[in-house]
């Protein structure tokens, strides 16, 4: 089992490589367009904004292999920062364009609650993917994030939590999927979710 995790300058890599080692995957961490383009299963973990992220991407030149391997099938991850990146554009810092593997924009939360969301919270099960095998309504995972994914088609809304409203948790495209909480830092229920997306197949 082995996963490529995309370093492009705005991740905390280190426990996202901690977590897949955990259960014998086998992690490469890379900035080079060649092994994501070589890659069998993709990760693109992400903290901090929008546009930095975007620009990171778009200056080491990983945005169109990124495109060419969810376009192909193969299986990718983004968490948090990693996951907004998948729609197409956010609304943060007067706007940017994503990836577009999923269809929607990022918007600032609406709730009168306090941001950043930060801590545990409950999640619900929208529509059920490989990566929610062996989860339940209930389950909580750990969240950091201002901004969350509205996106176009409800099918591809996956999992929600609540806080002050219904915010998306899990986006699932295909074998494209994101998390906005972090799964390596969200104990059992979240290694769960990393083991799932470990043992997918093309």
């Amino acid at each position: 089992m082995k996963v490529t995790v995309i370093d492009y300058g705005l991740s905390n890599l280190l426990s996202v490589r901690h977590a897949f080692a955990h259960f014998g995957a086998e992690t490469l961490l890379t900035s080079d367009p060649a092994d994501v383009l070589a890659a069998e299963k993709l990760v693109l973990p992400g903290v901090g904004a929008f546009k930095d992220g975007m620009d990171g991407l778009a200056r080491l030149g990983l945005i169109e292999p990124i495109r060419q391997k969810a376009a192909a099938g193969t299986p990718l991850l983004g968490i948090c920062l990693g996951m907004q990146m998948l729609l197409d554009s956010s609304s943060e810092m007067g706007g940017d364009q994503g990836l577009g593997l999923i269809p929607g924009k990022v918007e600032r939360i609406e709730t009168a609650l306090k941001l950043p969301h930060i801590g545990w919270n409950s999640i619900k099960i929208v529509h059920n993917n490989p990566l929610t095998r062996g989860l339940s309504d209930g389950d909580y995972v750990y969240f950091v994030h201002s901004f969350c994914a509205v996106v176009a088609c409800g099918e591809d809304l996956a999992m929600t939590t609540d806080y002050g409203g219904t915010v998306t948790a899990m986006v699932a495209h295909g074998m494209t999927f994101g998390c906005q909480f972090h799964p390596e830092k969200s104990g059992p229920v979240g290694m769960t979710i990393l083991k799932n997306f470990g043992e997918l197949t093309k």
